[in-house]
């Protein structure tokens, strides 16, 4: 039986310029696909899909990383019937779960002869039932497919007219005092830095550091001591000692996730 009807497909991708080629592509297909929708992002990836709830797309091409966040937010979100065809650059070995999961994926730049062969596995997908697509697995294989972030190993520092190297693991916190950020080690040396507490924070392993609050960013290890104090905050005792006996609080707000980030 030769299948006639155009396949009616939505294209969620945030690069126009591999959209506008999709679409192409999809166009010169030998058996007819109509696109009837577009988005960039998770957002109107969620607004495009509520308009067509009442008649789904036949197929979603669906690129991984969008504009505001991974796609795979659209199935927490929405009850996605319709079956994917996803686009993404990610090797093809870190993505054998897709086809496990009787989803297919298109490794970018697309090869024309793939996508038809995409195309053809989807029409003969629909004379059968199909697995439920599962959004948390391919979201743990994703994660664990990425290489893990890799943090600063230490920092430069000026010693008079020399240059030290000071290791991450000599480091007990940051401190930020009018408008200078000192490198505290454990042996009760500073050096000056150039770098905000905001930037640290990216730069550094959050598993180690602590952002305290809005002055102090420390080390775990340097943590010797935590004090209840009053209305539900907390005081830190760094060691060594903050400089002028300061007082160091963590800040209301982040009470909350300091527990869960010592406790873990």
């Amino acid at each position: 039986m030769t299948f006639t009807a155009p396949l009616r497909a939505v294209l969620i991708e945030d690069e126009p310029l591999a959209a506008t080629r999709l679409a192409g592509l999809l166009q010169k297909q030998p058996q007819p696909v109509a696109v009837v929708g577009t988005a960039e992002s998770v957002a109107e990836a969620v607004e495009l899909l509520q308009r067509l709830q009442a008649h789904p797309p036949d197929v979603l091409f669906l690129d991984i990383h969008l504009a505001d966040g991974l796609s795979f937010e659209l199935f927490e979100r929405l009850t996605i019937t319709s079956p994917v065809i996803f686009t993404t650059a990610y090797d093809k070995y870190a993505l054998r779960a897709f086809k496990v999961n009787s989803v297919d994926y298109l490794l970018k730049p697309i090869d024309p002869e793939e996508l038809t062969a995409a195309l053809a596995k989807l029409r003969r997908q629909q004379q059968q039932a199909t697995p439920q697509f599962d959004a948390a697995l391919l979201t743990r294989m994703l994660q664990q497919a990425q290489p893990a972030k890799e943090y600063k190993t230490r920092f430069v520092v000026r010693v008079g007219e020399h240059l030290k190297a000071v290791p991450v693991e000599q480091i007990a916190y940051f401190a930020s005092l009018e408008k200078v950020t000192l490198l505290h080690t454990r042996e009760g040396r500073r050096f000056v830095v150039d770098y905000t507490l905001e930037q640290l924070e990216s730069l550094l392993d959050p598993l180690e550091f602590f952002r305290l609050n809005r002055a102090y960013l420390a080390h775990a290890e340097a943590i010797h001591d935590i004090v209840h104090y009053t209305n539900s905050r907390l005081q830190t005792i760094l060691k060594p000692t903050a400089p002028d006996n300061d007082t160091v609080l963590v800040s209301r707000e982040k009470v909350a996730a300091f527990k869960a980030w010592l406790d873990r």
